[in-house]
């Protein structure tokens, strides 16, 4: 235990990696905003909310410095994480200005399957014990994460800070893409067209309809189950019709496994295995994404784990990665 609060003899001046890369999404999302202002719905709140990151960052800058140690390094981690649930439905602020594309995605869903796997795979095993397994898997995407960034703070210290920056360099890309790639889900496509025109192949262009609706269907499955409970609770408070191509879910639960593996850590990797491939088919059975954008995910989250892991190679330690 004292490891953890004994006072570093070079603490690092400036702001880590993982930091400079939430702040250089910050001013491209600014930069958004200031030129589609008069397109905006909330420009002001959201300019208040990245006056709140900076003044979050600079405080926990403040701690480490006076206090520099591996416990205050790794609350400015936990800080950054804990603000993914702000900058999530973010993008929506942003991309809904866009035109949606959810009719290209549901139409080469249905030329690769000859069918909507999203609206099918509930309906083909409607069993409770697999819709808990499944929303069991989808539940276990944030006590994932918690459990690997723990283990790389008690287990792993010197890998954490390059960790925490593939990690959080992979989540800020990932919003990129949805600022950028207006994508709702069948969560809400499907909703708004219309299940009945949906079996029968049609995929209209709904245009700005997302603009000013948020109204998504109820997932599927066993409604009296806890973990169904625990799904539809977290899409109740924090949920938009946003961020489904690639799957971030599926993305940031491979890079995971994969900074396990790196790590070596043969056990850690066994034990999440199930819940990443829980996880994975759950995205498509609970509706939240179409199978390309699951697919998209495990390719995008080996490449983005490959590539900052690439950058990261030639970082000592106590730089700032």
């Amino acid at each position: 235990m004292k490891k953890l609060f004994a006072i570093e003899k070079n603490p690092h001046r400036g702001l880590f990696a993982f930091e400079w890369v939430v702040l250089a999404y910050m001013l491209l999302t600014l930069v958004v905003i200031l030129f589609t202002w008069t397109k905006l719905v909330n420009p002001v709140s959201m300019l208040w909310g990245r006056f709140h990151f900076v003044a979050m960052t600079a405080a926990l800058w403040v701690v480490y410095r006076l206090f520099p140690c591996r416990m205050t390094r790794f609350l400015r981690i936990v800080g950054q994480m804990s603000l993914l649930s702000w900058w999530y439905p973010d993008t929506y602020e942003l991309n809904r200005i866009f035109p949606n594309l959810d009719h290209l995605f549901a139409a080469w869903e249905q030329q690769l399957f000859g069918c909507q796997p999203a609206l099918l795979f509930s309906q083909a095993m409607p069993s409770p014990v697999v819709s808990e397994l499944m929303d069991l898997g989808y539940a276990s995407y944030f006590p994932m994460m918690l459990v690997v960034m723990l283990y790389f703070f008690f287990c792993c210290p010197r890998q954490l800070m390059r960790a925490a920056w593939i990690l959080m360099a992979s989540f800020m890309l990932y919003y990129v893409i949805f600022v950028f790639l207006p994508v709702t889900g069948p969560q809400y496509y499907y909703g708004a067209v219309g299940l009945d025109e949906i079996a029968k192949g049609i995929f209209p262009n709904v245009g700005d309809y997302f603009m000013h609706n948020m109204e998504r269907l109820t997932s599927p499955g066993y409604q009296d189950g806890l973990f169904y409970h625990m799904v539809e609770s977290a899409h109740a408070a924090g949920e938009r019709p946003t961020a489904a191509f690639p799957s971030s879910h599926v993305g940031i639960s491979t890079i995971l496994l994969l900074l396990c593996m790196q790590a070596r850590s043969r056990r850690l990797t066994l034990i999440l295995l199930p819940f990443f491939i829980l996880l994975c088919l759950s995205t498509v059975y609970i509706q939240a994404h179409y199978v390309i954008d699951a697919i998209a995910g495990l390719i995008t989250g080996v490449a983005f784990y490959y590539l900052f892991w690439w950058m990261s190679r030639n970082w000592k330690e106590g730089s700032s990665f």
